[in-house]
């Protein structure tokens, strides 16, 4: 994959009104030792924990299968004919699409009953040469796979929905036969022409928000829209600790006025190093946002200024439970994640002088030292987020 541009992957999604589970089920998984991407959305039948659990076993199986280099036709067949039979309706169903996105940027797409998959270049609906695929297996005779292969430019979405995207409103005046793929198309080529760098995160909630607003705010079906936008990569900076010897505080600073991107301080001490080099005030704030933590400060240079070592803490805890779903708050810790959600290469420089503080043994358990924390998050954000995480000490 070139190295040169990220490839952003994020998927809004809704439940059905008054359910707690989504019967939509999005994966994605790197596979580190070919540079390689997949990404799968099912939608399993109906509706709650039947349809989550359908969608789940589609697409785990859909990761797996795509991974071994599985040709679409049995890829298909092989879900197909590994689902349960619904003891009422005497079928199984549940849809997906994959996206494979291999090392060479070279984008395979395989469909199953979701609504088409849509590819804009240069912010315009791009439509690649598609295939269709019919099943001749006794079980599954006459069922149509649709794939499609392309190269990915600067600048491609991909995006992918559920049918609670098209379908929503369906009933309502405005629109009595639901939504529809064209009307969703149009819509995002808006967005694009009025925001032409938005993210693949804004954008996919864009597209769902539409959706339930379409619905009166009560979603008739679970409904999810995945996107992956292919472009240049951004960058945020994570300081935290001040450096082994007295004599590196320059070096450290060196780094953080070079580093062309977002950047946070984590820590009164490397806070202050920072402000003491480079002659900028640090202007401290009251205003407690997180009960559990020192309210956030700000400096010029610095988009970020927090406490160091608990506020990483509850960055490890939020991330261990941080779904697509996971709304944050607006603690210091909330905000490290946020930066980071809008980033997509994380980098970390680590102070090593050891603070005597957190030797003390009077204080909680879960105190770690920093570069364990710091570890244990790079490892979460390369896992759950997909970001790419590089690591220094000084």
């Amino acid at each position: 994959m070139d190295k040169t541009y990220h490839i952003e992957i994020d998927c809004a999604q809704k439940n059905h009104d008054g359910e707690r589970i989504c019967g939509d089920v999005f994966v994605t998984k790197k596979i580190v030792g070919e540079d390689r991407v997949i990404t799968v959305l099912s939608d399993g039948m109906g509706h709650g924990v039947k349809a989550n659990i359908l969608a789940t076993l589609t697409a785990t199986m859909a990761l797996n299968f795509t991974q071994e280099h599985k040709d679409p036709a049995p890829i298909a067949e092989l879900i197909m004919n590994t689902l349960p039979i619904c003891s009422i309706r005497k079928i199984s169903y549940s849809t997906f699409t994959i996206v494979d996105i291999e090392n060479n940027n070279r984008v395979t797409i395989i469909e199953y009953d979701n609504p088409r998959t849509s590819v804009y270049r240069n912010n315009r609906l791009f439509d690649p040469p598609w295939q269709c695929i019919i099943l001749n297996s006794e079980k599954n005779a006459g069922k149509e796979i649709f794939t499609c292969s392309f190269d990915l430019e600067k600048g491609d979405r991909i995006l992918f929905w559920s049918d609670g995207i098209t379908q929503s409103g369906l009933g309502t005046n405005k629109y009595p036969l639901g939504w529809g793929i064209e009307s969703v198309q149009y819509y995002v080529e808006t967005q694009l022409s009025q925001y032409p760098y938005i993210s693949a995160r804004q954008l996919s909630n864009k597209v769902v928000n539409k959706a339930v607003a379409n619905d009166i705010y009560k979603p008739k079906d679970d409904t999810s829209c995945a996107s992956i936008y292919y472009r240049d990569p951004r960058k945020l900076l994570i300081c935290t600790g001040p450096p082994y010897e007295k004599e590196k505080d320059k070096e450290l600073v060196e780094k953080f006025k070079a580093f062309k991107g977002k950047k946070i301080l984590c820590g009164a001490t490397t806070a202050d190093i920072i402000s003491r080099e480079l002659n900028v005030k640090i202007i401290d704030s009251f205003d407690f946002t997180d009960k559990e933590l020192p309210p956030v400060s700000s400096m010029e240079g610095a988009d970020l200024i927090t406490e160091g070592i608990l506020t990483l803490s509850k960055v490890k805890r939020i991330l261990e439970k941080i779904t697509h779903n996971t709304v944050l708050g607006k603690g210091p810790a909330d905000e490290i994640i946020k930066l980071i959600h809008e980033s997509d290469q994380i980098h970390f420089i680590i102070g090593t002088r050891i603070n005597i503080a957190h030797q003390d043994p009077t204080l909680p358990i879960d105190l770690e030292i920093r570069r364990t924390v710091i570890k244990q998050i790079a490892k979460l954000l390369q896992e759950k987020l997909l970001k790419e995480v590089f690591i220094s000490y000084i």
